[in-house]
């Protein structure tokens, strides 16, 4: 199978997670009251524990193999910075598209790097593509939530999420045919989006994760680190 062919199915892989996440919060799965809510949050905690995963596991270990310190410490505190201030422009002018947005931070950035890292690390890839998927489907899911109670109907929140199961392809293949043959400008997308995703993870996402007494979040968290965990022992 052609390079371009992978790059093109596991993308897609990745990102029809979004449907299936905006999907299950359209049809209303989960239970009412406060063990719809428990859950609810467990499922954000366990996205979350899977993209600190992808940060740990897949985004920075080659640029820390292949670029100097000073590069690291300049490339990952940029990512910080600029993540930082889109999150502070959504906030102020994103309105009621302000999580979606946020969603689209994290999404697009690794996407890219999934199509780049494909023609050399085809296993790396592939690792990326499934912590993708298993992020966007809690991600999307929360993201449907958010849009609904903004005031856009059920249906309406569908359709603005679809076109996202497809923007990875897209991100991918430019990714592929741009960036496959330049080692350490791939390391260094990834190591500025780890340094982006981890400010997200902590300024907008940990915060919330929290539900009144309850542990579920915090171990579905744990839960979503260790995947992470055994999917990089899995594809090393």
């Amino acid at each position: 199978m052609d390079t371009i062919i992978e790059v093109i199915l596991y993308s897609f892989a990745s990102g029809v997670t979004v449907l299936i996440g905006s999907l299950l919060a359209r049809n209303k799965i989960l239970p009412g009251g406060e063990l719809g809510g428990e859950i609810s949050h467990s499922i954000v905690a366990f996205g979350t524990g899977v993209l600190v995963a992808a940060v740990a596991f897949v985004l920075t270990p080659r640029a820390i193999s292949l670029l100097s310190l000073p590069v690291i410490v300049s490339i990952f505190l940029s990512g910080v910075i600029l993540f930082s201030l889109l999150d502070r422009l959504i906030g102020r002018y994103g309105g009621r598209l302000a999580q979606l947005m946020a969603m689209s931070m994290d999404y697009i950035p690794e996407a890219v790097a999934l199509g780049s890292i494909f023609s050399y690390d085809r296993k790396t890839g592939l690792l990326l593509a499934i912590f993708i998927g298993l992020q966007n489907l809690p991600e999307s899911y929360n993201a449907f939530g958010d849009l609904t109670k903004s005031g856009f109907s059920p249906n309406k929140s569908l359709l603005i999420l679809v076109p996202f199961s497809f923007v990875g392809i897209i991100a991918a293949v430019l990714g592929y045919l741009f960036l496959n043959e330049n080692g350490n400008l791939i390391s260094s997308l990834m190591l500025f989006s780890a340094g982006g995703i981890l400010y997200l993870v902590f300024q907008d996402i940990a915060p919330m994760i929290k539900y009144k007494s309850h542990k579920a979040p915090a171990f579905s968290a744990t839960i979503g680190f260790m995947i992470g965990m055994i999917g990089t022992k899995v594809f090393s």
